[in-house]
């Protein structure tokens, strides 16, 4: 009898103690008893935070309906189709409500939620919230913006799962950092929205909240982990979101959903008040971002972030505010630019979108300079991969506890949970058969000691300087390269450290791209490139990204190349 099959028979039993009590009795079945208690209190958690998820947006719904019976002449389909920048100045002349935009998005925001499960609860407290705008003196740079919070960010009165069993129950007393400047900037926090278990995945799945469909194609992958905020944006349901970012987590999202993100320096931005499963992972930083439709939603976001009250809040924000005037200039830029890293060929829909992009650019007057960076497989393994996992994954194996693995991170989590030795006995195996799998591999294996863990953190630095040494050699400003894409389908799953990046769409997968696709063989020929090749099929019509990278602490530049090409490929749409 297999385990899912024994599940089933013992699951009629649940609630009659009498009867598990005479079962566990029997010495043969007391283990797999006591497992199947503990599996069956998860899914009660589980079950619990499904309910209580029901349960909010149902009241979010009652909200909704009693201001639009209240309101009727509420021009809602208007006021969602105006960019938040426009939304900002009727806010803020009084020609708008912040009641009828914050109830127009709730009213979408339920309706996308149904469709694609990307919502996980309701910010009740967004009611009092508006409320205490009225009674606000000055009105912020974001007064009576809705904004959608990633779930893991904590908002006071809620929990932040994780997408794990081990969060649910935690219900937060204060807000965090992030959000506490969000409202003092006059937002209006709403929604908080899913992502996938652990959040060390590209797609958006967890076992508490379910699968998140990409709203433009619902056969594809919405991205990971702020895959809820990517869903929720580019269905219309929000106007801007914030996300967070280590390997691509903003990044992914935006380039599968169609919209611009941004992973500032990681701690250009404060992080306190969020959860994670990894605590005390330095090789490799994290950041909270912005996401929406448009480059100038994110710069007014961050605006509005960097301020008096963030550095209030966390003293060990550096206190530099945002810079206008290097947002807003325009002075020609000397752009590093490559289409492939020399890890992952770039699926050609990528590559086209590089080269299109570059001729672009040239023509209105900038400086594209060819950029290779260096040693990329020593970078991707040796310090990421094993910069993430420098603990051999034990403190995500660790999370697992207590929990059941999603089957979309099943084969990472048995990955991840191989005794060191035999990572390395299948690294050494693997080695003249796909030489990166088994570096990736070993890279899994983590550092070993403490020692090694300095060595490593030096090897680091090391490599930041030689990159940086690098770019001022050429003279660069920024650096245009392939962002992942287009949208992985269900079930598939730039990494530069801690320096800005940002991702604009710039075109669409044309039929050309997929039938190019049908000779993609990639750099190795593994099965890692078989995958990239089968998540990305089927893809025409979908968006397709840049990215655009900047120095450590040059988030107003990182934006305004962003700015410049998002111009420059409306223009060409608009010109075809």
């Amino acid at each position: 009898m297999t385990q899912e099959r024994l599940w089933q028979v013992l699951d009629p039993f649940w609630g009659d103690p009498r009867t598990l009590s005479a079962l566990l009795c029997s010495s043969v079945a007391a283990v797999v008893l006591l497992k199947w208690l503990e599996r069956r209190q998860i899914q009660q958690k589980m079950e619990e935070a499904r309910r209580a998820r029901d349960l909010a947006l149902e009241r979010m719904e009652k909200a909704a309906q009693r201001f639009k019976q209240e309101n009727p002449g509420t021009q809602t389909a208007q006021i969602l189709s105006l960019t938040m920048v426009e939304l900002v100045e009727k806010l803020k002349d009084g020609s708008l409500s912040p009641e009828s935009v914050l109830y127009s998005y709730m009213g979408k925001a339920l309706e996308v939620t149904q469709e694609v499960n990307c919502v996980t609860d309701f910010i009740h407290g967004c009611e009092d919230q508006l409320q205490k705008l009225k009674n606000q003196k000055e009105k912020g740079l974001l007064y009576g913006i809705p904004i959608s919070i990633k779930d893991h960010i904590d908002c006071k009165g809620h929990i932040s799962s994780g997408g794990m069993v081990k969060f649910l129950g935690q219900v937060k007393e204060e807000d965090s950092v992030i959000v506490q400047v969000l409202k003092c900037q006059g937002a209006i926090p709403f929604v908080r929205t899913n992502i996938p278990q652990t959040m060390i995945n590209y797609d958006c799945s967890n076992l508490i909240f379910g699968q998140t469909l990409n709203p433009l194609n619902h056969q594809k992958s919405p991205g990971g982990s702020s895959g809820g905020e990517g869903a929720l944006i580019a269905g219309g349901g929000s106007i801007l979101g914030i996300g967070s970012d280590v390997a691509g987590s903003i990044r992914l999202p935006s380039s599968f959903c169609g919209l611009c993100g941004l992973k500032p320096t990681g701690n250009r931005i404060s992080k306190l008040g969020v959860v994670s499963p990894i605590i005390g992972m330095k090789s490799v930083a994290a950041a909270l971002g912005p996401m929406a439709r448009d480059v100038d939603s994110l710069a007014l976001c961050m605006k509005a972030l960097l301020c008096e009250e963030m550095f209030r809040l966390d003293p060990t924000v550096p206190p530099i505010p945002f810079d206008e005037e290097v947002y807003t200039s325009s002075k020609p830029l000397r752009i590093g630019y490559y289409e492939g890293d020399g890890y992952f060929q770039p699926s050609p829909s990528m590559k086209r979108a590089i080269q299109e992009t570059r001729k672009l650019l040239q023509d209105a007057g900038h400086t594209l300079v060819p950029f290779a960076p260096p040693k990329i497989d020593y970078m991707v393994d040796e310090l990421f991969t094993r910069g993430i996992f420098s603990d051999g994954a034990a403190h995500l194996v660790d999370c697992f506890k207590g929990d059941i693995v999603d089957p979309a991170l099943k084969s990472q989590f048995n990955t991840y949970r191989l005794p060191a030795l035999v990572k390395r006995i299948l690294a050494i195996i693997l080695k003249p058969i796909y030489p990166r799998i088994a570096r990736d591999l070993s890279a899994l294996c983590g550092v070993g000691s403490a020692k090694n863990l300095w060595d490593q953190h030096g090897a680091v630095e090391a490599y930041r300087i030689e990159f940086i040494a690098k770019w001022r050699k050429l003279r660069l400003d920024v650096i245009l390269c392939p962002a992942l894409g287009p949208a992985f389908n269900h079930g598939y799953a730039g990494k530069l450290f801690d320096f800005p990046a940002g991702v604009v769409p710039v075109s669409t997968v044309t039929r050309a791209d997929e039938e190019e696709l049908k000779h993609y063989r990639g750099h190795y020929g593994d099965p890692w490139d078989k995958r990239l090749k089968e998540a990305v099929e089927g893809a025409v019509g979908l968006p397709v990204a840049v990215q655009c990278v900047a120095l450590p602490w040059q988030e107003e530049l990182c934006l305004r190349f962003m700015k410049e090409v998002e111009m420059l490929a409306h223009s060409m749409k608009r010109n075809v």
